[in-house]
């Protein structure tokens, strides 16, 4: 099956999908991203275990260390979390919605066949320190949770576009748990939506996010907002999401990799791989190529100077014949 070679490519007159909520000038990153026609695709982040700390209150664009958490403790908790392979976020509920203690942290594994999470409280930010971070500690829970991007400190797209919809969410009445996060990344894909513990990133998520909740009530990913899962290489997220277009395959746990090649490169600059995927009547063998973006813009609004991105561009897509 021949893959179609403008995928993951801002068309000439890129054609809007429904724009985010919240209004921003033109000038905003997300704004130009949007008119661009910028591909979100393979941008998830490469992190597999995820540390969740609440703590109210503001942000500063450091969240951990300019915050109200514990400062004396927070460089020695970012330390550990560099250690261990763990990507922290900040959490908070939207809006008035206020937690009971202020306390509660989570362990998120979005590792392929694990996909567990895991809620406890914490009496002092110290606590965060010592206790186990592998799952043995705190109550596991199958409620999805939606972190959305909220952290303004950092990116005002992150703000104006991500806390509407976290106080839309959860739409559709589908039994969620909202929260909204620091920093995700990609912040010119505002809003940005994980969601744990799959580990599925979104951006630019429009209106209430009730399309993106009624896929994943479903077992299914929301495609077209789709950037990735975290924790794959960004050439297996690329692979994935142009297979499960082409083969209809939406299924969280549809097309896991099962090898990444990398192929000679044609030129300089430009990568080749051909990455397998296991399909539900035999491997599927996806090859593709990144490439640097031919113009240069800032990709975020508190960027000094326009940089490049790593574009990704399907060549072919074979499905093994059944054994």
């Amino acid at each position: 099956m021949s893959a179609d070679p403008e995928f993951c490519r801002a068309p000439e007159a890129p054609v809007l999908r429904s724009t985010p909520a919240g209004r921003l000038d033109d000038a905003r990153c997300s704004v130009q991203a949007l008119l661009r026609g910028d591909s979100p695709v393979a941008t998830a982040p490469p992190a597999r275990r995820w540390l969740l700390v609440e703590q109210p209150g503001p942000w500063g664009r450091d969240a951990l260390l300019e915050s109200r958490f514990d400062r004396r403790v927070a460089s020695r908790l970012a330390a550990r979390a560099r250690e261990l392979g763990v990507r922290v976020q900040l959490v908070r509920r939207a809006g008035e919605r206020l937690s009971a203690s202020g306390r509660r942290w989570a362990v998120a594994d979005t590792t392929p066949g694990v996909e567990t999470i895991w809620w406890s409280t914490r009496d002092t930010d110290a606590d965060l320190l010592e206790v186990p971070w592998d799952g043995s500690v705190g109550t596991p829970s199958t409620t999805p949770t939606y972190l959305v991007c909220t952290h303004g400190a950092h990116d005002v797209c992150c703000a104006v576009r991500g806390r509407p919809l976290a106080r839309a969410l959860p739409a559709g009445g589908a039994p969620v748990d909202v929260w909204e996060t620091s920093h995700l990344g990609g912040d010119r894909f505002a809003a940005n939506v994980v969601v744990l513990p799959w580990g599925f990133v979104y951006g630019q998520v429009p209106e209430d996010g009730s399309a993106l909740v009624a896929a994943h009530a479903a077992g299914q990913v929301a495609l077209p907002w789709l950037r990735g899962r975290a924790g794959l290489v960004p050439a297996a997220q690329a692979a994935q999401h142009h297979a499960r277009g082409e083969l209809g395959l939406l299924g969280v746990h549809d097309l896991p990799p099962r090898r990444v090649r990398a192929l000679p490169a044609p030129a300089p600059g430009i990568d080749r791989f051909d990455v397998t995927l296991a399909g539900p009547a035999g491997d599927v063998l996806v090859t593709l190529e990144s490439r640097l973006s031919t113009s240069a813009h800032r990709l975020t609004c508190a960027a000094p100077n326009p940089g490049h991105w790593r574009t990704w561009h399907p060549l072919a897509l074979q499905v093994a014949a059944p054994a």
